[in-house]
């Protein structure tokens, strides 16, 4: 039997977005899949992942235990049981000094995406040209859960993933932020949004998600719908843990949402999505993953932008969203004209996750598509793409050919040409 570890210390998002990876692993045959994350999303690996054995940390602040003694002993008590499995492969997902302390418990060899290897702090293939074409972000990009997946030898067909979206009964879930509030709706612009929404899908119940952080949010949107909408409002913020969330969003009609961990929790159990990306906020990014979803993006000039550099621009990302013709435009009675957004329903290539545009288009989608059929050779997925040099030379670098480079499994830059 093989044994996997994937060592995932982010946050929900990307917890949930590891779903494609470690399916890939799963479905290879007999195997044993294990999964490091960080204690404040065990109940929630546990819940998402019950196939996979969880091996639980203190990699962030929330939750932790009052002194470094009991964090060191928590955390050594875990590194040592991980030390002492025999893993045929290690997928070390984040670029932070604690993953990369995580992989010196194993051969070098052995660990795939960010490793320590004698001493130095070194990415492998895949991951060094990830690198490089993220600096090209409008152009150059996959789906996160495309990227990490495809450090498996043989990844998931993408339709495999995530079930087929479709409304469960339960009515309109609105998720009121997330993590960072330049990339989510204001109050006023999203009640009235989510009231749009409900009275064009005949959607009257509607469940506002958020923790004890978003209450405040949570009152301003109440005060902003009309009577009659709000005396339909059920407000959970602050009052589900993991499995009540779950339970929740499993069971509604729709989720309305910026670019969250709850979107990706949505199209993990099939609920449809519909999200706002502004910001930092990237579509092809991140976007929910599988058949179903709905996502509107701004496409201002300066979309996306770097979310740790201070916007200097008044947020017109945001302008879109707040025009009265992009209300009339949910409810199916405007053109939307002149806006800087894109409508975009999911879809899939054999790369996999995919966008395909229903008003107006997403910028750069020549060279995005250029570049997709690029990586599908690179790939191996399909060889019928003529090589593309000038691609090759700014994505390869010299010692990717010589063999300088560590190599992910079954990845060689030679395959290309």
């Amino acid at each position: 039997m093989k044994r996997y570890l994937i060592i995932q210390l982010a946050r929900f998002g990307d917890l949930v977005q590891t779903k494609r990876l470690l399916h890939s692993l799963l479905s290879a045959g007999d195997a044993e899949v294990h999964l490091c994350i960080d204690g404040s999303l065990e109940e929630l690996a546990r819940l998402v992942y019950p196939e996979a054995k969880v091996h639980a940390i203190v990699a962030h602040g929330a939750g932790a235990p009052a002194s470094l003694a009991a964090v060191l002993g928590r955390n050594g008590r875990v590194f040592s049981a991980l030390a002492s499995q025999r893993f045929d492969e290690v997928y070390n997902l984040n670029y932070s000094g604690l993953s990369f302390a995580l992989s010196r418990l194993f051969p070098p060899e052995t660990v795939r995406g960010y490793v320590n290897d004698a001493g130095q702090d070194l990415k492998d293939s895949w991951t060094a040209m990830a690198f490089r074409w993220m600096r090209h972000r409008r152009a150059g990009s996959i789906n996160l859960a495309d990227f990490w997946a495809n450090l498996a030898p043989k990844p998931l067909a993408p339709q495999n993933v995530n079930p087929l979206a479709a409304p469960k009964g339960r009515g309109l879930g609105i998720v009121l932020a997330g993590r960072n509030q330049r990339r989510s709706l204001p109050p006023r612009v999203l009640a009235d949004v989510a009231q749009t929404v409900a009275a064009s899908r005949g959607l009257s119940r509607l469940a506002l998600l958020g923790g004890k952080g978003e209450l405040p949010m949570a009152r301003e949107v109440l005060a902003a719908l009309r009577p009659g909408v709000a005396a339909h409002v059920e407000n959970l913020c602050g009052r589900t843990d993991w499995r009540d969330l779950t339970e929740e969003v499993s069971g509604l009609d729709l989720l309305l949402t910026p670019d969250t961990g709850t979107m990706h929790l949505a199209a993990h159990l099939g609920t449809p999505v519909l999200a706002f990306f502004l910001s930092s906020a990237w579509c092809p990014e991140t976007g929910p993953y599988g058949l179903g979803h709905t996502v509107w993006q701004a496409v201002t000039p300066c979309a996306p932008c770097l979310e740790s550099a201070p916007c200097g621009l008044g947020l017109t990302c945001l302008s879109a969203f707040t025009a009265p013709e992009f209300l009339r435009l949910l409810a199916g009675k405007g053109e939307g004209l002149g806006l800087a957004v894109t409508g975009l329903r999911s879809a899939f290539d054999e790369l996999g996750s995919t966008w395909e545009p229903f008003h107006a288009d997403l910028p750069s989608a020549s060279e995005r598509e250029r570049f997709r059929r690029f990586l599908k050779r690179h790939l191996g997925l399909n060889a019928d793409f003529a090589a593309d040099a000038d691609l090759a030379e700014q994505f390869y670098l010299e010692r990717d050919w010589i063999g300088l480079e560590r190599k992910t499994c079954k990845r060689n830059f030679k395959a290309y040409v």
